[in-house]
């Protein structure tokens, strides 16, 4: 068993072509023994964003605190805090900060091959 708290995880800054004010934190990983998959938390910051990409697995994303857009190919849905998302594999994707005061906070969670 293992326990952890999302202010005690290291936050980094993704290295993403297309990507703008967000940092990134991997609460559950590969290193602390997930067997199937990990979680990551990506904060946007206002008028942040991910860049508008595609990959080829699915991810499910649930929105901690916040609000703003998931942008898809065939337009933007808009997502606040108690939302569950899901990105199908090869679906391009993208979730902007529609807020002007508040960072846009989402667990995304993946396999741990993709963490």
């Amino acid at each position: 068993m293992y326990v952890t708290r999302l202010d005690k995880v290291e936050k980094s800054v993704p290295e993403m072509e297309g990507a703008k004010g967000i940092y990134k934190q991997i609460p559950l990983s590969r290193k602390d023994g997930v067997p199937t998959f990990s979680f990551r938390v990506f904060t946007i910051e206002p008028g942040g964003h991910t860049p508008f990409h595609q990959h080829a697995f699915e991810h499910m994303n649930y929105v901690i605190s916040g609000e703003g857009i998931l942008v898809a190919e065939d337009g933007g849905r808009e997502i606040r805090e108690g939302d569950f998302s899901l990105v199908l594999p090869g679906e391009k994707h993208q979730y902007k900060n529609s807020s002007e005061n508040q960072n846009l906070v989402i667990i995304c969670a993946v396999s741990k091959e993709y963490e």
